[in-house]
């Protein structure tokens, strides 16, 4: 089945609820950039985040950059996403490995360690919106859960999962966002409190095979769930040969003098989709007309 978001609402209004099924947006990543178990553990959940936070926005053309930076081995994770439920993302040290946290389980936030959050919300305006939190466990939902309580002021509840199979493909991806409207009444937030306390967790839900409306309506049911829409959710990168001649130019002259100077041919790399792009030494001198200008 394909990857897609579901947006909802609930209790005439005052709860309004994402959920996502990312199997395969975070298999492709995983398959580009060649991640080890736990970072693909790692940057799934936050693809899976960035797809329905970005699903959020309005405007077509607003986008949302995650950054997490910790000092853990994985160092770092970015994630990239569109109002259109595209999303794009990586790890900065993909091929960390480590054992299985206490609760046997891919240990991101060993990976992760201690850092920092940082949203990025840039939705046309002279400056974008900027975010930052402390990471409270690395754990990726519980970061981004405390994230909207003290950043938005939006009570909200973030579940990620991805489980991997044997042989380290994944198996199942997605999760849910659940937030709570400032004019929720004390009976709903109550009643919400105690179904969510009541889950067994995101992994437990995932591996019964349930789509992203079988989750809301697990959680929701009793609240009048009611599905406002599905938008298609998918990992695409919008690089290109001409952004990247745009990027080469932005060094600066003298780089490019120096590259230039050894008289070779180079490649420069995405980090979003790994995708490789070659510039002859004729190309570079191209470029380097071009910063002059």
């Amino acid at each position: 089945m394909a990857d897609y978001i579901v947006r909802a609402s609930a209790a005439e209004n005052q709860i309004r609820a994402f959920a996502a099924s990312t199997r395969e947006l975070v298999e492709y990543a995983r398959e580009i950039h060649r991640t080890s178990p736990v970072a693909t553990a790692a940057l799934g959940r936050l693809l899976t985040a960035g797809v329905m936070m970005g699903s959020m926005m309005k405007g077509d053309n607003d986008i949302l950059t995650l950054q997490m930076k910790g000092s853990g081995p994985i160092e770092g994770l970015t994630v990239t996403a569109d109002s259109r439920g595209t999303v794009k993302g990586y790890a900065y040290n993909p091929d960390v490995l480590l054992p299985p946290s206490p609760k046997g389980k891919l240990d991101v936030g060993g990976a992760l360690g201690a850092g920092i959050l940082s949203v990025i919300k840039d939705l046309g305006l002279k400056e974008p919106y900027v975010g930052q939190t402390h990471l409270v466990s690395g754990e990726i939902a519980e970061d981004l859960t405390y994230y909207y309580a003290t950043s938005e002021q939006v009570p909200s509840v973030v579940a990620l999962g991805v489980l991997m199979n044997r042989e380290n493909t994944v198996r199942r991806a997605g999760g849910f966002i659940i937030q709570l409207m400032p004019f929720a009444s004390e009976e709903i937030i109550s009643k919400l409190e105690d179904k969510i306390n009541g889950l067994d967790g995101i992994t437990g839900l995932l591996d019964q095979d349930m789509s992203p409306e079988m989750i809301l309506e697990d959680i929701l049911g009793d609240f009048g769930l009611e599905i406002m829409d599905r938008l298609p959710a998918r990992f695409e990168c919008n690089c290109d040969k001409k952004r990247i001649e745009k990027a080469i130019i932005s060094i600066g002259q003298k780089d490019i003098a120096e590259m230039i100077e050894d008289n070779e041919p180079i490649e420069v790399n995405c980090h979003f989709c790994s995708k490789h792009y070659n510039f002859t030494v004729e190309e570079l001198k191209e470029l380097l007309s071009k910063a002059k200008r």
